[in-house]
């Protein structure tokens, strides 16, 4: 199979000024069990991201904390030096411990130590777009974002950052920092079953700002709905295209980032992602998260 950026399905989206696939790729699954230590299949992994680039993929979201560490290193590995048109996405806020949970890094002191930390790894004087974690383990949880975005801010103006976006946010903190500075994307968790954002995907549209949901195939449970496997029997495809092809079809500044761990499971996700859903399937797959 062979692709390029305007025959991805979704076409391209606007970030500030680098344009990505609105079809990327989320790293994270190329680390170990539990997004701990090295993949079992290191060539696979590096396989995995070529074949990213070589489907004309320009957006791939990863963090210095998958890992820690392994998922940049793959990335740098398999596609340094980068091609003009890929942008690499990472995030900052959270570190790892010993037990494989993800503690809130959110100082200024620690957050300078992340970014140096992804620019090493990633091999690179600059990150293209870094977005500030928020919340926990949990979900988005409330508080103020000010200190640690105005960090990132700082190292902005240092021409260490291009683009910010904030992950896991609640709206107010999302307003909150756009109060700041000007973001160019959130990344939250949201899909078929869990559409807590709706209100904020449909803002952010009116903005020009793209919504990058995590967990679109809903994650490490993956969705299980009746309405999902009827409509993906009557097309005759299956639950998992049906939902990024919804996810394309919801809203015009949604950027997908399906992971996998898998050549054959890349490509399967794209052909999917292009599927046509028709108002019928639409109004059938809207009932399931309300």
């Amino acid at each position: 199979m062979s692709a390029n950026s305007s025959t991805l399905p979704g076409g391209t989206w606007s970030l500030g000024d680098l344009t990505v696939t609105r079809f990327g790729y989320g790293a994270m699954q190329l680390a170990g069990p539990g997004v701990m230590g090295p993949p079992a299949d290191r060539d696979g992994a590096l396989a995995v991201l070529r074949e990213v680039v070589d489907l004309g993929i320009t957006h791939i979201d990863t963090a210095d904390a998958y890992g820690p560490r392994v998922t940049n290193e793959l990335i740098r590995e398999a596609l340094h030096p980068y091609p003009g048109s890929l942008h690499v996405v990472t995030k900052v806020g959270a570190t790892r411990d010993e037990h494989g949970g993800w503690p809130p890094a959110r100082r200024p002191d620690q957050l300078r130590r992340a970014i140096d930390e992804n620019l090493e790894s990633l091999g690179v004087s600059e990150l293209d777009l870094v977005h500030l974690r928020l919340g926990d383990a949990a979900g988005p949880q409330p508080g103020s974002l000010a200190e640690a975005f105005e960090a990132l801010v700082d190292l902005q103006k240092q021409g260490l950052i291009r683009h910010l976006g904030v992950s896991n946010a609640t709206a107010d903190q999302v307003a909150e920092a756009q109060s700041i500075a000007p973001i160019v994307s959130v990344q939250n968790m949201y899909n078929l079953a869990y559409r807590q954002d709706d209100e904020l995907i449909d803002r952010l549209a009116a903005e020009n700002i793209a919504y990058v949901p995590f967990f679109p195939l809903g994650g490490f449970t993956p969705l299980q709905s009746d309405a999902l496997s009827s409509v993906a029997d009557r097309l005759g495809s299956t639950p998992m295209s049906v939902a990024l092809a919804w996810l394309l079809q919801r809203s015009p500044n949604i950027l997908l980032i399906p992971g996998t761990s898998s050549v054959a499971h890349l490509r399967e996700n794209v052909a999917g992602a292009g599927l046509s859903l028709s108002e019928e399937d639409l109004a059938e797959l809207d009932r399931i998260g309300r």
